[in-house]
C-alpha cells in the first residue's frame, strides 16, 4: 500500500510563493509510511505550507501524523481533548468569539519556538473563516539588498505579554496565566533567521509578539518593525485556504507567517491543532552568530 501511496502522491501548487495542496494521499499513509512521510516532508521543506483535503476527522490519527514531523508541544492558553491530550482545540463560538486576528508565527515568546503547526477543520462556518499564510523567505528576498545586509545582525524582543494581553486582561486572567508568565520571560531572537534544513533565510519578527529590536532607538525600532510587517504581508508573499470539514494544513513556523479570518461571526468554527516542538534555541544560529548587543 505504501509504494501505491506514494505513486499516487500529486502535490500541486496553491500560489506564487508558498503553498501547495497534496493529494492521492491520507494522513494514515504519511504516518506510516516512510517513504510517503519523506515525499511530504521535501515538499513542505520546499512549499512551506502544505494542505490536505477530505481526511479523516479522527483525532488519534490527526495525532499519529502530527508525531511523524517531530515532537508534540503543549500550549497553555487552550484546552485539548480528553481521549487524545495531544489535540488542541481552538473554538470560537458567539458566546466566545476568537481574540486573534494578527499575523504570527506561532510561540516565538519562547526559547525555542516551534517548528511546525497543524490544524484540521471540524466546523466550518458556512461563509468566511478562511486563514492567510505568508512566506517570510520570500518576504526578505524582495528586500533590496543594502536592507538584507543591515538586518541581518540584528536581533528582537518577544514577549508572551504581549501576544496574550487580551486574555491577561481578563477578570481572572492574570492569576489564571501567572505559571506561563513565570516560565515565559522575553526572548531574544535573531531578526532574519536561517532555516535549519533548507537553508532559505526569512523575516522572523511578528507584529503578535515581537515588542521592539534591540540596540537602535525605540523610533527606529518602532519604523523598521512597521516596514518589515507590510513587507511580510504583500500579497505577492501570501496564499489564502477556505476551510472544510476535514481539511488539514502544516505549515513551518521557522519561514512562515498566518493569521486567521474571524469574518464568520457569529458563526460556529471548531479546529483541531497541534503544534510541534522546535528544533534549537536561536541563539544558536550560526549563521547571525552571538547576539553582542548589550541594552
Amino acid at each position: 500500500m505504501s509504494q501505491q501511496a506514494l505513486t499516487n502522491l500529486v502535490v500541486r501548487r496553491a500560489a506564487g510563493a508558498l503553498g501547495a495542496f497534496v493529494e492521492g494521499v491520507s494522513l494514515k499513509d504519511i504516518a506510516e509510511s516512510e517513504a510517503v512521510y519523506v515525499a511530504v516532508h521535501q515538499a513542505i521543506l520546499e512549499h512551506e505550507v502544505l494542505f490536505f483535503r477530505d481526511q479523516q476527522m479522527t483525532p488519534a490519527l490527526f495525532a499519529a501524523f502530527a508525531k511523524r514531523f517531530g515532537q508534540v508541544l503543549g500550549h497553555p492558553a487552550y484546552d485539548t481533548i480528553a481521549d487524545a491530550p495531544d489535540v488542541q482545540i481552538l473554538e470560537s463560538t458567539a458566546a466566545k468569539p476568537s481574540k486573534i486576528e494578527v499575523w504570527h508565527s506561532d510561540m516565538t515568546f519562547m526559547q525555542q519556538p516551534p517548528s511546525y503547526t497543524l490544524l484540521q477543520g471540524q466546523i466550518i462556518p458556512e461563509i468566511g473563516g478562511d486563514t492567510l499564510w505568508s512566506s517570510a523567505s520570500a518576504a526578505y528576498s524582495g528586500l533590496s539588498a543594502g536592507m538584507r545586509e543591515m538586518l541581518r545582525p540584528l536581533w528582537a524582543v518577544h514577549d508572551f505579554r504581549q501576544g496574550f494581553r487580551e486574555s491577561l486582561a481578563e477578570p481572572g486572567g492574570a492569576e489564571r496565566l501567572a505559571d506561563t508568565l513565570a516560565l515565559h520571560p522575553p526572548v531574544v531572537h535573531p531578526v532574519i533567521r536561517r532555516h535549519p534544513e533548507s537553508g532559505r533565510l526569512g523575516i522572523y519578527v511578528n507584529p503578535l509578539f515581537t515588542t521592539h529590536i534591540q540596540c537602535i532607538s525605540a523610533r527606529e525600532s518602532q519604523a523598521l518593525l512597521s516596514l518589515l510587517f507590510e513587507q511580510i504581508v504583500s500579497e505577492e508573499y501570501t496564499v489564502r485556504l477556505q476551510w472544510a470539514p476535514g481539511t488539514v494544513a502544516i505549515w513551518d513556523n521557522r519561514v512562515t507567517q498566518h493569521k486567521p479570518v474571524n469574518d464568520f461571526f457569529p458563526q460556529h468554527r471548531r479546529m483541531h491543532r497541534i503544534t510541534l516542538q522546535g528544533d534549537r534555541p536561536l541563539s544558536a544560529n550560526s549563521d547571525t552568530g552571538e547576539n553582542t548587543c548589550k541594552p
